[in-house]
């Protein structure tokens, strides 16, 4: 059964939150405002903030120096989701994923159409791993980003959360990579 496993100690991760917009600043980004205080909340640190514009090559240069970063545990971007041509977070990052997370846009959906119906479809919410970190793209509402926190990420953020999270398979997402190391 899902819920928590009091016995087991919070762990605290570090977490960096994107927001890619032409329009907006740190002083009206209500999303990234809205993921900060849920996460913080929640017990985790905010490792990392940054706004950019809706362009490829910038958000790529923000997420590669981010997932190179050590007390960066996950990233989560919010805004660029959409369809329009400004809209490119999927393009972007995409790339960079080692593992993509087909389920996240799947759950991430299911939350989103008892609330806004059939206008879901106009996401691509997407997530994925790259350089054993956690990426995912939200959409650039604060509702949309509540609802990715509350339904999906806060549990699954959570090292108490059973029957699985993703925080206690953390350490083990880049044995691919040591793997092959050791072979010449």
């Amino acid at each position: 059964m899902a819920g928590l496993d009091e016995s087991k100690p919070f762990i605290p991760l570090g977490i960096a939150v994107l927001t890619v917009s032409d329009t907006r600043t740190l002083a009206d980004d209500r999303s990234g405002e809205t993921l900060v205080q849920r996460l913080t909340g929640a017990g985790h640190r905010l490792a990392g903030r940054a706004i950019v514009t809706d362009d490829v090559a910038l958000i790529q240069a923000t997420v590669k120096a981010w997932i190179a970063d050590k007390a960066i545990d996950v990233i989560i971007t919010t805004g660029g989701t959409g369809f329009t041509g400004r809209d490119v977070t999927p393009e972007a990052l995409e790339p960079l994923f080692e593992k993509r997370m087909d389920g996240f846009s799947v759950v991430f959906h299911q939350i989103s159409f008892p609330k806004i119906g059939t206008s879901t479809v106009q996401s691509r919410a997407t997530g994925g791993v790259a350089n054993a970190t956690y990426i995912f793209c939200l959409p650039g509402s604060p509702g949309a980003c509540k609802d990715a926190w509350d339904g999906l990420l806060a549990a699954q953020l959570d090292y108490r959360h059973r029957p699985c999270n993703f925080v206690e398979i953390l350490p083990r997402l880049d044995e691919h990579l040591r793997r092959g190391a050791g072979t010449a």
